[in-house]
């Protein structure tokens, strides 16, 4: 392992600071991802800039019945947390259905977040990978990519998003805030913080070198409250999605009213369903309308050679998901 410097900084501003002076430098928080990245040479960073002494880690319920966030508020926390799990039950669901106890009393909601791909070609150091190291190639692209994304890959890069926290957030609309180096806060909507990965899959967030996560505001939806996460993987724990499914209804009688849909697993960011939803608003809950909200999210799914069971188990997923909070009419 390479050495590097470490440092604790006392306030934000210091914090943003080293790390924006740096091109070599990053923060670290719980680590449960940079520190696998470290031992693998995937990074090799000058200074380590550690977060968690700051006055991040909070939990709060806003004037107008939102919720924030702190950035190194720890999963099993924000999990257990009654506000959340009353007004937001989709969040602590996605939590827990990833990872292992042990991973979430350590992981930070930020670091949830700023996760990098857990893509086999990325963290094999002896393969070719854009995202890693640009310009040379994506092994993902010459073998069956069984478990490659289905949306939003280009020619360049095919991994997908490993978060079950993010596609919640998507779901409901979360907002980040972010701390720059000139001193302002800006609040970036979860939907648009990841980018796809067109020609420079190595970009995987619209954040700037230096720019710090200080919190998340989950906004005050009161179609949160009937929202559920449905998660398909190799394993019942411990296991990264093959395809998962975030969902908040709002129903009046047997018509959908409005609906908000992300999915996991099958793309190269938490995918926002905004097809699926058009589908559904003003409709009949029923089946039929779930599997056909479905199809036209899915009508853009490119597949590569074994993936295309993604397509199916994701459409199957997401009908499941809607009948648990609408049932069929």
């Amino acid at each position: 392992m390479k050495p590097f410097r470490y440092e604790r900084p006392d306030t934000v501003g210091e914090a943003v600071a080293l790390v924006a002076g740096d091109p070599g430098a990053v923060f670290v928080a719980g680590g449960t991802n940079l520190f696998d990245h470290l031992k693998l040479g995937i990074i090799r960073p000058r200074l380590l800039v550690d977060v968690t002494g700051l006055p991040l880690d909070g939990i709060e319920v806003l004037p107008d019945g939102g919720v924030r966030v702190g950035a190194t508020v720890r999963n099993a926390d924000l999990a257990a947390h009654p506000e959340v799990r009353g007004r937001c039950p989709l969040v602590p669901q996605a939590l827990l259905a990833g990872a292992s106890p042990q991973v979430r009393n350590m992981a930070t909601l930020a670091g949830n977040l700023m996760q990098r791909t857990r893509c086999p070609y990325f963290l094999n150091p002896e393969t070719r990978c854009n995202k890693r190291l640009p310009g040379s190639g994506c092994s993902a692209m010459e073998t069956d990519g069984e478990h490659m994304a289905v949306l939003g890959a280009s020619e360049s890069c095919a991994a997908v998003h490993p978060s079950d926290l993010a596609v919640a957030l998507c779901a409901v609309d979360a907002v980040v805030c972010v701390r720059g180096a000139g001193g302002g806060t800006r609040r970036v909507p979860v939907t648009s913080l990841y980018r796809l990965p067109g020609h420079r899959p190595e970009l995987d967030t619209v954040l700037e070198h230096g720019e710090l996560v200080t919190a998340v505001e989950l906004p005050a939806l009161p179609m949160a409250a009937r929202s559920g996460y449905r998660k398909v993987g190799a394993r019942a724990s411990f296991s990264f999605a093959l395809v998962s499914v975030a969902v908040a209804v709002d129903r009046e009688g047997e018509t959908i009213r409005d609906a908000r849909i992300a999915l996991g697993g099958i793309a190269t960011t938490p995918w926002r369903a905004r097809r699926a939803e058009a589908v559904l608003r003003g409709a009949p809950a029923t089946s039929d309308r779930f599997a056909a909200a479905a199809r036209e999210e899915l009508s853009a799914a490119r597949t590569l050679r074994a993936n295309a069971y993604k397509v199916a188990l994701v459409r199957d997923t997401l009908v499941a998901a809607l009948t648990d909070l609408c049932g069929d009419g």
